[in-house]
């Protein structure tokens, strides 16, 4: 049930390949709109910008609805955003998850100012979530862009959470992210909750990841921007 299964074209039992893609040379201003734009017309479930040692590193990771969608993305490799040609080639699943860790644990990551570098132990990066530090806060990934609180509530059923304090998260112009943080009634309790990543509200298979109080602050004060 909580497979990935985003489109089947027949031929055997191989799965098909994780839908991501990595960009290399964004300029530096490059905010995920950008990334939108550049890929018009196609179905991103999430952008994650890359950032080393507190600045964006001209490197993106973005992940789409199915596998044809990254054949229609792979078609713009080299075409340009602003004065700068962007790369865009194929990437595996591991490297996707090697930087969202790093970014869940690295506070500040989507911050528009930085200043100066965070101390080491902030930039720890785990490939695993069971390693990570855990708080109230879960943070969604992928979730359909017309989701309501209701359905996370639903989603959650089985656990306790506080329901004023979901936050789904918006962009700058008030559509939906695809992201969402959700706080309950205790650490353990959204440890217990981790069991439900990976499963699916609507046709969208949903990432969970401990997540900051922070986190979630600065996410609810962008999308009020």
């Amino acid at each position: 049930m909580s497979s990935y299964q985003p489109y089947s074209y027949g031929g055997g039992f191989q799965p098909p390949a994780f839908p991501v893609v990595r960009l290399r040379g964004l300029p530096f201003n490059c905010t995920d709109i950008d990334i939108f734009k550049f890929f018009a017309g196609l179905d991103i479930v999430d952008v994650l910008l890359v950032n080393k040692n507190g600045r964006f590193s001209g490197e993106a990771f973005v992940l789409f609805a199915g596998s044809m969608q990254v054949e229609f993305a792979l078609q713009r490799d080299r075409q340009n955003m602003g004065r700068r040609y962007v790369e865009v080639f194929r990437c595996k699943r591991q490297d996707y998850y090697h930087a969202v860790a790093a970014e869940v644990n690295y506070e500040g990551i989507y911050d528009n100012d930085f200043h100066g570098s965070p101390p080491p132990s902030r930039a720890k990066r785990y490939n695993d979530k069971d390693q990570m530090e855990y708080t109230e806060i879960l943070k969604m990934r992928g979730l359909p862009f017309s989701v309501k609180k209701p359905e996370i509530v639903e989603f959650f059923g089985d656990f306790k959470i506080v329901e004023d304090r979901i936050h789904i998260a918006c962009r700058p112009d008030g559509k939906a992210t695809g992201e969402a943080y959700v706080e309950f009634a205790s650490v353990e309790e959204a440890k217990r909750a981790m069991c439900k990543d990976k499963m699916t509200i609507g046709s969208r298979y949903v990432e969970l990841f401990p997540s900051t109080p922070d986190e979630a602050r600065r996410a609810e004060s962008r999308s009020r921007q």
